[in-house]
């Protein structure tokens, strides 16, 4: 099967290029200037718009096995394929936990049947992610678990991740922390600032993120594991990875799209949809991290898409479960702010940072755009403005404070694999 997409701005190796592209099956075999003498079975007529790489995303949430009433890996991945992401990594805290091989094998073989874009699958660092009782993580990565992860909760014992990181570090994986000292909580449910104590709410403390930042910190420069940090929120944690990489530390980080665009100030309310984990941070936390993101230091984005029912999200922060969705919203919403109305990013910048990046940094064969690689491809409208409408989501989930917005990046077709996986409806 021979397919082209002509007429459209395609990103490659950090420019824009009025290239077509040919694929023939799961691959792409040529690029260039005009190919619409090439013999194939099927054009996509790309209409000037962008054709980029298809994003990666390495922090889902999928709730399959456990609790399908907040997302499947089919709607939550086709939720990835609709904000044009052909790869996501999907965490492993669900019901039962994937802590052995047996389980990781299930869940790997679940993802390939439901999955419409490419899913890793994390394994647990922990027995059931909240204990300290270590795992068969040999066994694990040959089951098809490509790194191990507690999301959801921190490791609370140093010597407990001290023996995971030289079990991955021996394997040749990443150890992948969700970082939270639980003696730090005290009962918070948004960030311990201004905004806590206008609403009369518990707050949590930056310390609690980064206080175990630093303790990991100087557990992976005495391993020398490949550490990952999720979902960086304060301005002390961006930090602390800046001056572990200036020693050499082995360290990589993400921030989600939330905590880029929002800040404390911007909650109306006691409202559970604006209740995540970790919490939106003060103004001042905020800018480090767009400043972490134009400096290195933040390696990459990545959504945390965290989809949970209507019932579990709806009133008192002290009630309604943490997360927001994300998959389906993030790209349209970082281009709109951040590159085209406060130019604070390129678009190549925003691409690498949602597709090179990650891919790079855990090795996957995704992200870029040449001949021989796979068709995994994303095509964005730039220029058409669109409101994102809770009826136009795929994921189960509708937790997210950013529906009604108007915004620019709408995903006009996403293919994996060479197939599509989501194409917009005329």
């Amino acid at each position: 099967m021979k397919t082209l997409i002509k007429n459209g701005t395609v990103y490659q190796n950090g420019k824009l290029l009025k290239n077509d592209l040919l694929l023939e099956d799961d691959k792409i075999t040529l690029l260039g200037t005009d190919l619409s003498d090439v013999a194939c079975d099927q054009v996509i007529d790309a209409q000037n718009k962008l054709v980029a790489p298809g994003l990666v995303d390495v922090h889902v949430h999928y709730r399959e096995p456990g609790f399908t009433h907040k997302e499947t890996i089919k709607t939550g991945s086709l939720a990835a394929a609709h904000g044009g992401y052909t790869t996501v990594c999907a965490m492993p805290n669900l019901d039962p936990v994937p802590d052995t091989p047996e389980k990781v094998s299930e869940l790997v073989a679940l993802n390939k049947q439901d999955g419409v874009v490419n899913i890793k699958q994390y394994g647990a660092i922990t027995k059931g992610l909240k204990s300290d009782q270590l795992l068969d993580y040999a066994g694990m990565k040959a089951a098809g678990a490509f790194a191990f992860s507690n999301d959801g909760c921190g490791v609370q014992t140093a010597g407990t991740m001290y023996q995971a990181m030289l079990a991955a570090k021996k394997l040749g994986v990443a150890l992948v922390a969700h970082v939270e000292d639980n003696s730090l909580l005290f009962g918070g449910v948004m960030n311990a600032g201004k905004r806590a104590k206008e609403l009369g709410l518990p707050g949590i403390l930056g310390i609690s993120e980064s206080s175990q930042i630093a303790r990991d910190l100087l557990l992976a420069k005495e391993t020398g594991v490949h550490y990952h940090v999720c979902h960086v929120s304060t301005k002390e944690s961006v930090e602390l990875v800046r001056l572990a990489k200036a020693h050499g530390i082995n360290v990589t980080c993400e921030v989600s799209p939330h905590h880029l665009l929002l800040n404390e100030e911007d909650i109306p309310a006691n409202d559970g949809f604006y209740k995540m984990n970790p919490p939106l941070r003060a103004n001042e936390d905020q800018q480090a991290l767009i400043a972490g993101i134009l400096d290195g230091t933040i390696d990459m984005i990545a959504t945390d898409h965290a989809p949970h029912s209507i019932d579990e999200k709806t009133g008192d922060m002290r009630t309604s479960a943490f997360g927001i969705t994300g998959s389906e919203t993030a790209f349209a919403l970082l281009y709109t702010r951040l590159v085209k109305q406060e130019k604070i990013l390129t678009l190549a910048q925003l691409l690498d940072l949602m597709a090179k990046n990650p891919a790079e940094k855990f090795n996957f064969a995704a992200g870029v755009l040449y001949a021989g690689a796979t068709a995994d491809i994303a095509i964005f409208d730039l220029e058409n403005e669109f409101e994102l409408k809770e009826e136009n989501y795929f994921s189960k989930g509708k937790n997210t404070p950013f529906t009604g917005q108007k915004v620019y990046g709408e995903t006009y077709m996403t293919l994996v694999n060479g197939k599509v996986a989501y194409q917009k409806e005329d």
